[in-house]
């Protein structure tokens, strides 16, 4: 059997990246069968006896990183001669493979950024002051009374991480500075009319620049929570599977 991996990072939250990955298919002059498919985070494909090989699969895992999503992916082989001669195949197999997957990366991280524009993201923030993080009541809505990190959605054109220190300056009259990616979580909803399950929340973890005071301009109640006491409160869906990552930042910080 033989193998090559390939990474890259696309300019895309999760679901772009996976929706875009599954558009464009493999490079590869053979239609392949689907094996797996776990939306946005893993898929594999196979295919029998083709062009030199016995059999051939492609696999590939998407994760959430600061930059963009980390798309990580694996060709495995195996030729259809023994021996030398296999060997040689291999090598040609090889060039080729490496060939074709340069080409197919290079167009996909293209369109996966252009369909990124089209995608209204949500960001939202940890804040953390030594071993507490502020959680925030929600006033009115669907989930009034619900607890969550503060945040809210990123503007046409605008960075993240600019608007998450936009977004905390309007809900809460402070600057925060944002220290490291947290997670990502697919929003069930639609956002801003776009597609259901098409929109992400990536979340940071951040400190209040020295001297911020907190006030509570859309929330009805702030609280500062240590890792023990967050379980207990009635959270919104989309925010609930950020407390473990939380957790553990209190735990070390």
């Amino acid at each position: 059997m033989f193998q090559l991996r390939f990474t890259t990072v696309v300019e895309a939250p999760l679901t772009v990246a996976f929706d875009v990955a599954r558009s464009l298919g493999r490079p590869w002059p053979v239609p392949l069968e689907e094996v797996v498919s776990v939306r946005p985070v893993r898929d594999v494909y196979a295919v029998g006896p083709g062009r030199g090989w016995r059999w051939l699969t492609h696999s590939r895992r998407f994760s959430a990183t600061g930059a963009g999503t980390l798309v990580d992916e694996q060709v495995d082989w195996a030729t259809s001669l023994p021996g030398v001669l296999g060997w040689v195949l291999d090598r040609v197999l090889r060039r080729r493979v490496q060939r074709a997957m340069q080409a197919h990366l290079d167009a996909y991280a293209a369109a996966a950024a252009r369909r990124a524009l089209d995608v209204v993201q949500v960001v939202g923030a940890a804040l953390v002051d030594g071993d507490r993080v502020l959680v925030a009541q929600r006033s009115g809505g669907p989930y009034d009374g619900c607890w969550e990190f503060p945040g809210g959605k990123v503007e046409p054109g605008e960075d993240d991480l600019a608007a998450l220190v936009r977004e905390i300056r309007e809900e809460l009259g402070a600057v925060v500075v944002p220290q490291a990616f947290l997670g990502e979580v697919v929003l069930d909803g639609v956002v801003a009319g776009g597609l259901p399950g098409a929109s992400t929340l990536r979340v940071w973890w951040a400190r209040i620049a020295d001297g911020g005071e907190l006030t509570a301009h859309e929330h009805a109640e702030l609280r500062w929570l240590r890792a023990d006491e967050l379980e207990a409160l009635e959270w919104i869906p989309a925010d609930r599977p950020l407390l473990p990552a939380v957790q553990d930042l209190l735990t070390r910080l």
